[in-house]
């Protein structure tokens, strides 16, 4: 199955033919008889797992999607994979409205409240000639650890690695690494709070 993807991917009219059978012509969200014949024996969903009826699942058999026990995908959301894949760990909650845009990886007991954007996606746009819908992408992939909560309006940018057990404050538009046992909040996210372990406290940082 691995080579088949490989020599589809490496020859441009094959691709071409295999993306007009997945995706409908001027639509980016996969055809019916993929939603129902193909994703659901490629995908995997964990034991315990919940995707609300109201969530919209743009994902394709050619990336991965994983979905880990005990998680669940409230509504409106959206899970995209056509650019890279989305892995979902154990007990993760992604909160209503989220754009989840692969490849990011999520790992157990994320917590993230409603209508984060979530995209390892970016559009070129340095030919001034070309609209930057019709440039080429570039995909950096995200990486949010164990335990971390993300607060509500949150825009986590591509190539981005969230450590463990930190916290988005709300409307937070992170651009930058973010280390574990922190706190970071604004537009972009700056670090605020640390956790010291020799006094076992969250202590503020001196800007």
């Amino acid at each position: 199955m691995t080579s088949i993807i490989s020599k589809i991917k490496s020859n441009p009219k094959l691709k071409s033919l295999a993306l007009s059978m997945l995706i409908p012509t001027n639509d980016n969200k996969p055809r019916l008889w993929v939603r129902l014949f193909l994703n659901p024996f490629k995908h995997k969903r964990g034991k315990g797992a919940i995707v609300r009826y109201n969530t919209r699942l743009d994902v394709f058999p050619f990336n991965d999607f994983r979905l880990g026990n005990n998680s669940v995908i409230e509504d409106f959301a959206t899970i995209n994979n056509g650019v890279g894949d989305v892995i979902i760990g154990d007990k993760t909650i992604v909160g209503m409205g989220n754009v989840i845009i692969g490849p990011v990886t999520i790992g157990n007991h994320v917590m993230m409240a409603q209508n984060i954007v979530i995209s390892g996606l970016n559009h070129g746009y340095e030919d001034v000639n070309t609209p930057p819908s019709l440039q080429k992408v570039s995909c950096k992939p995200i990486v949010i650890a164990d335990d971390v909560w993300i607060g509500a309006n949150s825009v986590i940018t591509a190539g981005v690695v969230l450590g463990k057990h930190c916290i988005i404050g709300a409307g937070s538009v992170v651009t930058k690494n973010i280390p574990e046992f922190s706190v970071a909040v604004g537009n972009p996210a700056r670090v605020i709070k640390q956790y010291n372990k020799l006094t076992s406290s969250w202590e503020k940082i001196s800007l």
